[in-house]
């Protein structure tokens, strides 16, 4: 007997990787191994010297295939097995084992768009725009909502993966949803949203529905798309203090994290639409216009989490759950 396993791996397209998967039959009984690929084809390698490695990492059931077949992320390998110059899951494992006395949690909400086309879903076929934006946010009915089967059955698919997926709910813009991955360590909630992510373009599919996470989908007066990210060390979780310090280092470190927070940031850090000026830094109690937010229940506990707001749709977890680990463990060391 056999079982199929889905190898998924982060492509060397830039600005934005993609992300790229394909088929292994193995044996019923027998482990993942390190399987090999064609690099010249993902920007990953020249023609010459093409052959990179797959190294499984993380594996759960596959929701789509179903009975014993399985998903299996992988990160990218040379062929001595040193980290690929385009594997950012190595330096992001590295950091969190540096600081892996700081118990740091992350929990990512991922926004992204629904296209049909090259219009998003909710917008008129023929042209131009359908009404402002105020009903839309976790609306119901059909003159409001788009998409929702193919957001139920990826919220489906996450669940029976094991991922841990904490939630879905419609976004400000038409055809604009989100869901959240976590609390996870920096390393495994990087892997889950990668996966998310893949099993959200592959239903995509099936629905005959694009997925973009592009940060600012349709420019003008629409809401762009990001990648909240709220994060906690044990510290944090005990007393404010610390939460303050994250808040100040993080500003410290702006402009280091802002350009490595996902291609086009610009577009979307403006100043409006519930997003701060990209270069400049802030942080407030439940101001959503603030780079960093710290929740209203955080101030009057005393104690709990921030959620950085500047991360884009199309931002790489592993390089930002990197940045914010390393900035705010280093220092509080």
């Amino acid at each position: 007997m056999t079982y199929k396993a889905e190898y998924i791996w982060i492509d060397g397209t830039e600005p934005t990787p993609l992300l790229r998967s394909k088929t292994k039959i193995l044996k019923d009984g027998a482990e993942p191994p390190i399987w090999g690929f064609d690099g010249s084809s993902t920007n990953q390698a020249e023609g010459h010297a093409s052959d990179r490695v797959l190294q499984p990492v993380f594996s759960c059931p596959d929701p789509i295939r179903g009975g014993d077949d399985i998903l299996v992320m992988s990160e990218v390998l040379n062929i001595d097995l040193s980290p690929h110059e385009s594997n950012t899951r190595a330096a992001c494992a590295a950091v969190a084992d540096k600081y892996k006395d700081f118990e740091t949690i992350f929990g990512l909400e991922q926004e992204y768009t629904l296209f049909k086309g090259t219009r998003p879903l909710g917008f008129p076929e023929s042209g131009g725009y359908p009404g402002p934006q105020g009903p839309y946010y976790c609306g119901v009915g059909a003159d409001d909502i788009y998409g929702r089967p193919l957001v139920e059955d990826h919220l489906e698919a996450c669940l029976e993966a094991g991922l841990e997926i904490s939630g879905i709910n419609g976004e400000v813009m038409p055809g604009q949803w989100e869901f959240q991955v976590g609390p996870l360590d920096p390393v495994e909630v990087s892997d889950q949203l990668w996966v998310a992510r893949w099993l959200l373009h592959r239903l995509g599919e099936d629905h005959g529905i694009s997925v973009t996470l592009d940060p600012k989908p349709v420019r003008g007066d629409w809401n762009g798309a990001g990648c909240h990210t709220n994060v906690s060390t044990k510290q944090m979780r005990e007393s404010y203090d610390p939460i303050i310090a994250a808040c100040e280092a993080l500003g410290k470190n702006w402009e280091e994290h802002v350009h490595q927070y996902g291609f086009g940031i610009e577009h979307r850090l403006t100043g409006l639409h519930e997003t701060a000026p990209w270069n400049e830094f802030s942080y407030g109690v439940s101001n959503r216009g603030a780079s960093v937010r710290i929740p209203w229940q955080v101030e009057q506990d005393k104690k709990g989490y921030i959620e950085d707001r500047r991360p884009n749709a199309n931002m790489d977890p592993y390089t930002v759950c990197r940045l914010i680990t390393n900035t705010i463990c280093s220092a509080a060391s």
